[in-house]
C-alpha cells in the first residue's frame, strides 16, 4: 500500500467472522468470567432456588420465580462463554513483526490518525469481546476497525460513519500490549450475599480462656 492510498472498505466485507480473534488478556477474561459462574454464581443461585421451592406454592412464588428466571440467564451465559473461549484464536499484539505485519494495522495493532479537523486520537484494534471505550479499545469488526484495517502511517482512509463518509489520515501503526480490564465480580451478585450471609451464630457466647481449658485442668 503506497503512502497517501485512499482506502475505502467494500460494502461487501464480511463483519461476521467466523473464527474469535482476541488478545491474551481478553480470553483470560472470558475464562474468569466462565469459572466464577460456573463455581460460585450458579451454585449460589441453585441453593436460593432450593430454598425457595421448599417455602410452599411456586406458582406464586416471588423468589423461586426469581430464583429460575437468574438460573437460565446464568446457563445462557455460561454456554456463550463456553463457544467464545472454543472458537477463540488468539493473537498477541507484542507477538515480533516483521515488514508488511508490522507496518499495517492488522488485529491488536494500536493506531495513532487525525480526522479532517486535525484531531487526533489513539485506538487498539481488539477481539468483539474486548471493546472498551473507556481504553479506546476498538473491535477490528466495528466500522472504524475496517476502516483501519490494513492501512499503514500516511494513508488515507474513509470512516463509514452514520453521519457520513469520514476521512481519517493514519499517523502511526504500532504494535504493543494492550492492557484488558479484567473480570471482577459483578456488584449483587448471590454468590457475594451467600459469603457475606453466614455471620457467627449470636446465640453463642464468645469463647473465654477458660472454655478452652481441658475439662480435668485442676
Amino acid at each position: 500500500m503506497q503512502k497517501g492510498f485512499t482506502r475505502r472498505p467494500k460494502p461487501d466485507e464480511s463483519t461476521s467472522p467466523g473464527k474469535n480473534y482476541i488478545t491474551p488478556g481478553g480470553l483470560e477474561r472470558l475464562k474468569d468470567e466462565h469459572r466464577f459462574l460456573v463455581t460460585r454464581e450458579r451454585r449460589a443461585m441453585t441453593d436460593v432456588v432450593a430454598w425457595a421451592a421448599s417455602n410452599g406454592d411456586r406458582s406464586e412464588n416471588a423468589d423461586y420465580q426469581y430464583g429460575k428466571r437468574r438460573l437460565r440467564q446464568i446457563d445462557s451465559r455460561i454456554r456463550f462463554l463456553a463457544k467464545r473461549i472454543e472458537a477463540a484464536q488468539v493473537v498477541d499484539p507484542e507477538a515480533p513483526r516483521s515488514g508488511n505485519a508490522a507496518a499495517r494495522a492488522f488485529f491488536g495493532a494500536t493506531v495513532r490518525y487525525a480526522n479532517a479537523a486535525g484531531e487526533e486520537r489513539v485506538v487498539s484494534i481488539v477481539g468483539a469481546d474486548e471493546v472498551d471505550l473507556n481504553r479506546n479499545h476498538i473491535s477490528w469488526v466495528s466500522p472504524l476497525g475496517r476502516a483501519l484495517m490494513k492501512s499503514e502511517a500516511g494513508d488515507t482512509v474513509v470512516l463509514q460513519a452514520p453521519r457520513g463518509a469520514e476521512s481519517l489520515t493514519v499517523l502511526e501503526v504500532k504494535y504493543e500490549r494492550i492492557s484488558v480490564e479484567p473480570f471482577r465480580e459483578p456488584p449483587g451478585a448471590e454468590s457475594a450475599k451467600k459469603s457475606t450471609a453466614e455471620p457467627s451464630d449470636p446465640a453463642q457466647p464468645a469463647p473465654t480462656p477458660e472454655s478452652r481449658l481441658p475439662t480435668d485442668c485442676p
